[in-house]
């Protein structure tokens, strides 16, 4: 079965346009005229609106910003590579071959992309309609409890309680570097503890790769500590 097959099956949509859903898997290394950007652009925009839309009737007594702290929760980085991961998507994508050796196919980055891009190639051809549907089934399929607390997590704030509590010392922070454009800047930052590199992770913000690398820490030490 090929690969446009496959993924169609995957999101239980039928693209009438194989050439739209071609573009929203081709990564930009691939060097040719068409990539994913412009739709993961779209995407990205019209996922802001549908999840915004469905918070407000899902929780119709929270406040303005409880609102939006959740819908950020649901369509940053994490949470949409959390949903990509179950479709599979990394393995669908047309990359040229420098960025699959890079371990493309597993960057969260390239798959919450591709995944923006889908919808935005379905908003395009079906509507805001159908997109909901799919992007909403795929959300309360990944995000069982999805509840204010459960979705934003101090995982910097759990990580310091962890280690002053264990071994009195405070983790510490450090941007490793940043990449992309300056609408879709990626930031890298390292947590240290002790002068030793615990662990690192990519964020669209520093404050979210910190949150990233606190929670990739949290995972490594609490066993050992």
């Amino acid at each position: 079965m090929d690969k446009l097959k496959q993924i169609q099956e995957r999101l239980g949509y039928k693209f009438k346009n194989l050439n739209l859903l071609k573009e929203a898997i081709t990564h930009k290394s691939i060097k040719s005229s068409i990539n994913n950007e412009r739709l993961e652009f779209l995407g990205d925009a019209v996922l802001d609106l549908i999840v915004g839309e469905y918070l407000y009737h899902k929780f119709n007594t929270q406040s303005e910003g409880d609102l939006s702290k959740l819908r950020a929760s649901l369509v940053n980085e994490d949470s949409l590579a959390k949903i990509a991961k179950e479709l599979n998507l990394g393995e669908f994508l047309y990359l040229s071959p420098a960025e699959e050796n890079n371990g493309g196919r597993s960057k969260q980055s390239l798959i919450s992309d591709a995944l923006e891009a889908l919808m935005g190639a379905i908003y395009l051809e079906s509507g805001l309609g159908m997109v909901r549907e799919i992007f909403i089934n795929l959300l309360e399929r990944n995000f069982t409890d999805m509840s204010l607390s459960s979705l934003t997590k101090d995982y910097k704030t759990a990580l310091q309680e962890i280690t002053q509590g264990k071994i009195g010392l405070a983790p510490k922070y450090e941007l490793i570097g940043s990449s992309g454009p300056d609408h879709k800047k990626s930031f890298e930052m390292a947590v240290f503890l002790d002068g030793k590199e615990i662990a690192r992770a990519i964020g669209t913000s520093k404050k979210a790769a910190e949150q990233a690398a606190a929670l990739k820490a949290i995972d490594m030490i609490k066993n050992i500590i």
